[in-house]
């Protein structure tokens, strides 16, 4: 596995109106805060939003202006009528990466099958990759379990890193 190049910065925002409004704490933020951090990230937030899609495209734009290497988001990924964090980050994606949404809903599906609900995109933004994680903390421990080892290689790539060549 590859480091994490120095530097990198990461946002974590969170998508819920619960939350927002202050009836629960936001347990799934903190815990992607910090295993982005565990991972080398210097991380930038949690900052938590209610599920308005264009507060959080707001918030993606500005991640993405600020230089942020990676932003990942929890929660808003569901079919309920107030998810609205993929319809938000589409809005601010100039290239998706299918494989990588699907190999995050893959993962869990053999032990929550209702992982392959969640409608999370993957994508970059100018040179930030933006990731869309379920609202839950196992699905955030599945995501960073996905994430962990594909960030250095993808924070490279996005700052204009060659692919690394066998020996």
């Amino acid at each position: 596995m590859s480091e994490l190049p120095g530097g990198a910065r990461a946002v974590v925002l969170t998508a819920s109106n619960r939350a927002a409004a202050g009836v629960y704490e936001d347990t799934s933020g903190r815990l992607l805060a910090d295993g982005l951090a565990a991972l080398g990230f210097t991380v930038d937030g949690p900052h938590v939003h209610p599920d308005d899609a264009t507060a959080l495209e707001s918030a993606l734009r500005a991640a993405v202006a600020a230089g942020a290497d990676v932003v990942v988001t929890t929660g808003g990924t569901g079919l309920s009528p107030t998810d609205v964090t993929p319809e938000a980050t589409r809005a601010v994606l100039e290239r998706e990466a299918p494989g990588l949404a699907d190999a995050l809903r893959r993962y869990g599906a053999d032990h929550v099958p209702t992982s392959v609900l969640s409608r999370g995109l993957a994508g970059t933004a100018g040179r930030t990759l933006i990731v869309n994680l379920p609202g839950s903390s196992g699905g955030v421990r599945d995501g960073l379990a996905v994430l962990g080892p594909l960030l250095p290689h993808v924070v490279s790539q996005l700052r204009g890193g060659d692919h690394p060549r066998a020996s």
